[in-house]
């Protein structure tokens, strides 16, 4: 199956690679499942069955105007799930994915889930109000997307050396690798692009929380500065009753890149505990 069907008739592009037990990979913002190749391949490889899909708007599938917020985010999820007939399935969700991940188990209730997993997950609450003094200022995230609206490809070049650590790292990714997220992110609609920057960082997850009753891996950097842990994983973990809270310590945002054989092996090991 290379697309779904969503219930708005968007088309989202499927990778489905290996046979067994489902693992649903959902990637971050701006990116798509292509950031994911490195630990679908080796799920497939070890017997498992990596399903990774383009966010809508994003990568090689549908750009509507509408439905990047999170509750037809988790739809499109369902639909993923549905229709390539995952059971007792792993979801994974890096970054912006792990909105999806906490709506679709408060939305659905976790059908057809049976482990959760976290990575440099913007969970429970990015947004600094009176309530969450912790957040990140609305300035900061509008700075950012006047920023997309007046030259994306400079801000995307920018924002992916921080994103992968590259001023700080002892052993930086490449400058090609650098070159290929931002060639991957510039496929994406500036409309899509905007859109799930405002639901990702004003989306309040706090109260999905409780409805992750699952085991959930938490993984997690403790130099990410694209989504700080402690107002991320760490808030999360206190309100995720089963959960496994993991730190990388000095690693950035993008571990599927900077930190890939560990994440990798943090990903086999999690489905058969």
């Amino acid at each position: 199956m290379s697309t779904v069907t969503t219930a708005d008739n968007t088309q989202l592009y499927v990778k489905d690679w290996g046979t067994g037990r489902p693992v649903i990979l959902i990637h971050g913002w701006p990116l798509s499942a292509d950031s994911w190749d490195d630990q679908a391949m080796a799920i497939a490889d070890a017997g498992h069955r990596a399903i990774a899909y383009d966010r809508r708007g994003f990568g090689r599938s549908s750009q509507p105007w509408s439905g990047y917020d999170y509750d037809t985010l988790a739809d499109d999820l369902a639909a993923v799930i549905h229709q390539t007939e995952a059971r007792d399935a792993v979801l994974v969700g890096f970054s912006m994915g792990g909105g999806e991940v906490a709506r679709y188990m408060s939305r659905y209730g976790g059908k057809s889930v049976v482990q959760a997993v976290l990575v440099s997950s913007v969970l429970p609450f990015r947004l600094k109000t009176p309530d969450n003094p912790a957040g990140t200022d609305q300035a900061a995230f509008d700075k950012t997307a006047l920023a997309l609206a007046e030259d994306r490809p400079r801000f995307l070049a920018g924002f992916f050396r921080t994103f992968f650590g590259v001023d700080t790292a002892r052993e930086p990714v490449s400058d090609e690798l650098l070159a290929w997220a931002r060639g991957v992110a510039m496929q994406a609609s500036l409309k899509s692009t905007l859109a799930c920057l405002a639901s990702f960082s004003s989306t309040d997850f706090r109260s999905d929380l409780g409805a992750i009753k699952v085991p959930t891996l938490i993984v997690h950097g403790t130099e990410d500065k694209t989504v700080p842990i402690d107002a991320s994983s760490r808030a999360a973990a206190k309100g995720i009753a089963h959960h496994t809270l993991v730190e990388y310590e000095g690693a950035p945002h993008g571990l599927f890149a900077t930190h890939k054989q560990r994440l990798t092996k943090d990903l086999l090991d999690f489905p058969g505990r």
